[in-house]
């Protein structure tokens, strides 16, 4: 059994050590593991770059648009100190999900590229139909974003409002309902809702 194992291995080393074309594939797996590793760190590094503040509001249709209306809400300012940013609200934090909207995203790059929302005109005439994509994303993952920080289960009723405890509290129980049904605006202005129940 033992002989077996070892002229296993002795062949195996023997096929690793011999020479591909001008390099052993021994030489090829590393340096293929090596290459692999520096590619994974540099995608890793670039994604969350992506992901800061400085990254989001170096395009001026999001620091004069959406940026200065997040300055105006307790999001950005509060007694404790904690901001959102907009990664905080716009892209999961699980790797997996992160990737799908990174892919989501770069229709957001198509806008730029060719000027859908370059001027605030612009902007306001497509602000319904932004926001109500992502609602409709918050509506799908049951607003994961949101509950990054927000969850029921933390949640002293008892300090809320007498109207936002029985909100929270009927959510919880119902099961049906999620933080963007009723937040809608929380940190950007919202557009004309007319037509939309509930918001006339």
């Amino acid at each position: 059994m033992w002989s077996r194992f070892m002229s296993l291995l002795i062949s195996s080393w023997r096929v690793l050590a011999r020479p591909a074309s001008h390099y052993s594939l021994g030489f090829l797996t590393l340096g293929g593991f090596v290459a692999g590793i520096i590619f994974w760190g540099g995608f890793n590094t670039a994604l969350e770059a992506a992901n800061t503040e400085a990254f989001c509001i170096s395009c001026h249709e999001m620091r004069t648009n959406v940026y200065v209306e997040l300055q105006e809400t307790i999001h950005f300012s509060n007694r404790s100190g904690v901001r959102a940013t907009c990664s905080d609200c716009h892209v999961p934090h699980e790797w997996t999900y992160k990737i799908a909207r990174k892919i989501q995203a770069s229709k957001e790059v198509w806008g730029k590229v060719f000027g859908t929302i370059n001027t605030r005109e612009k902007f306001e005439a497509k602000r319904r139909e932004l926001a109500e994509h992502e609602w409709a994303r918050f509506k799908a993952n049951d607003s994961l974003e949101c509950r990054n920080c927000h969850e029921f289960a933390a949640m002293d009723f008892t300090r809320q409002s007498e109207r936002a405890s029985n909100q929270h509290s009927t959510a919880l129980a119902s099961g049906d309902k999620t933080c963007i049904d009723c937040h809608k605006g929380i940190a950007h202005h919202l557009p004309d809702m007319s037509g939309v129940p509930g918001w006339e």
